[in-house]
């Protein structure tokens, strides 16, 4: 196994590791357990959100994976995300002050004294996206956020924080995979310089969020594997998780696959012994289908 070391550019003082250990739909009961394997497998980055609810728990996974491993605080990184409320589901839009408490209440839950990275969930604040966005400008000049950030952000929210002469976002944390690969976004975000963090990037395999009960706007039709990948995959000899994975790195970005299982945990960070080729890279950038699977299809919020 080969461990994944490459890191991607944040701002002059940080950088961001180019495969972290995402922690969406990872129980409050298994998240210690998922954190600290990991981290003992190699993770060096950890994201999870205050609406995922599994925020203590992926704290204490972080606390026994550094114990277990040897390390300092400083050597993981650490992300979480505000969740900025939502008037469409009858949610308090939050506010600048309520942004900062919401950190806070982060930091708590955490047990960490600063994040590495602090993002706004959604862009639906609303009226108040400007405030919450100013409330992280806050929490970054403080110290407590070495890098803050935006997820879910289009084009259109992201010149909404120019326009009002704020300084843009380190990051965006979007749905990119060879299904959603969003170039006019990419090159507006490349123009000024927010890095792009990747989501969902197994989403187009069969067994993506296939357990009743994950949401998601994958039809019948695409669970259905056409066998395109398995192959590309066996040519390298990789798994196709690991395919997907290193298109996302390979092209730039920081992925953040999930698995509770320790093999795949180890596959997925496995991802140094093998290059894909740029024939390769044309079939995969012609699969593009345009929107995402995984974020607000059909919501209609969703470019507010």
């Amino acid at each position: 196994m080969t461990v994944y070391q490459q890191t991607f550019p944040l701002n002059r003082e940080t950088a961001i590791p180019a495969v972290g250990f995402g922690t969406y739909l990872i129980s409050q009961e298994d998240a210690k357990e998922a954190v600290r394997a990991a981290i003992l497998n190699g993770y060096r980055h950890i994201d999870t959100a205050e609406v995922y609810e599994n925020e203590e728990s992926v704290g204490a996974g972080i606390r026994a994976g550094i114990a277990e491993a040897g390390l300092a605080r400083e050597d993981i990184f650490v992300t979480t995300k505000l969740w900025q409320g939502h008037a469409a589901w009858g949610q308090k839009l939050k506010n600048e002050e309520e942004t900062v408490a919401a950190f806070n209440g982060s930091l708590e839950r955490l047990g960490v004294d600063y994040v590495d990275l602090y993002l706004i969930h959604a862009p639906h604040g609303g009226a108040e996206r400007l405030n919450q966005w100013r409330g992280l400008l806050e929490i970054k000049r403080l110290g407590k956020a070495r890098s803050i950030g935006v997820s879910n952000y289009s084009e259109k929210h992201l010149e909404e924080i120019k326009a009002a002469g704020l300084p843009l976002p380190d990051a965006n944390q979007i749905e990119l995979h060879p299904w959603s690969q969003k170039p006019e976004l990419l090159a507006y975000m490349k123009e000024n310089g927010i890095a792009p963090i990747a989501y969902s990037s197994l989403a187009p395999l069969s067994t993506w969020r296939a357990q009743p009960g994950q949401d998601s706007a994958k039809t019948e039709a695409m669970k259905i594997s056409d066998g395109v990948l398995a192959a590309m995959a066996a040519k390298y000899g990789v798994t196709e998780a690991q395919l997907l994975l290193r298109w996302g790195v390979q092209n730039g970005y920081a992925v953040l696959p999930k698995s509770l299982n320790p093999e795949r945990m180890r596959q997925n960070i496995d991802l140094g012994g093998f290059v894909i080729d740029a024939a390769d890279l044309a079939s995969l950038k012609a699969m593009d289908r345009g929107d995402g699977i995984a974020w607000s299809i059909g919501d209609p919020t969703h470019t507010d």
